[in-house]
């Protein structure tokens, strides 16, 4: 199977600090690949390297083949990468309906905004019953729903999600994880997943790896990186 994106030995510095060192990853075609780590192990620098929010000091990025160290933001989110930043960042004061046109700004494929529309009520019904309710009322639950649903509206072949689970409830994290898989296998894109709530990322990824102090600790299938003793104890305490 051929990767959509194969990070190889990246670096990224903060002024004179090292962030992440020799990172490396790859997401296959169509899989959902995720990131685990404790808070500051460097998992939300490698998602923004990836979008181009932050430089890359060296090693390489290839989505498709064609290498993005260097391009910016845009450019790269019109290749069909797409980041679901942490905490959302809605636009608290405009409608739903506004927040999910403005998704699709790059976009001028009428008929797959539309579709897209469609698709997203029908998986976040919410969000079509409060579509001229400001985002800013909504609940924490519903506003991820919403942020999430604003990056298929920008039609992303990659979808990057980081800490999603953050704040929710645990009935809220569960129907997290079904949208998550129902993204991937309904629509056919890829998704790199970053999360601390380990048991949300692994049941729904693929393939993990684990972060530590700015650089990879283990890498695996789920069901064998779950049992390695650096994840255990780590994140289950054992």
């Amino acid at each position: 199977m051929s990767n959509i994106l194969e990070i190889k030995d990246i670096t990224v510095m903060y002024g004179k600090s090292v962030a992440i060192h020799d990172i490396s990853l790859n997401v296959p075609e169509g899989k959902i690949v995720t990131m685990v780590g404790a808070n500051g192990a460097g998992k939300s620098t490698t998602l923004k390297a990836l979008a181009g929010i932050v430089p890359v000091t060296q090693g390489s990025i290839c989505f498709r083949g064609e290498e993005l160290v260097g391009q910016s933001t845009q450019e790269i989110v019109r290749k069909g990468i797409v980041l679901v930043p942490e905490g959302r960042h809605l636009f608290p004061h405009l409608s739903v309906y506004k927040n999910l046109q403005l998704g699709a700004t790059l976009r001028t494929d009428k008929i797959g905004i539309q579709e897209d529309l469609e698709y997203i009520y029908d998986l976040f019904p919410k969000l079509k019953e409060r579509r001229k309710q400001k985002a800013g009322t909504l609940s924490g639950g519903e506003q991820q729903m919403l942020a999430i649903a604003r990056g298929i509206m920008a039609s992303p072949k990659l979808l990057c999600l980081d800490e999603p689970s953050l704040g929710l409830a645990p009935v809220v994290i569960e129907q997290l994880g079904q949208s998550i898989n129902d993204i991937n296998k309904t629509r056919g894109v890829s998704i790199l997943l970053v999360e601390q709530n380990v048991h949300l990322a692994f049941g729904v990824a693929d393939y993990c790896y684990a972060m530590s102090v700015g650089a990879m600790v283990a890498q695996g299938d789920v069901d064998c990186i779950s049992s390695t003793d650096a994840v255990r104890k780590a994140y289950f305490g054992g």
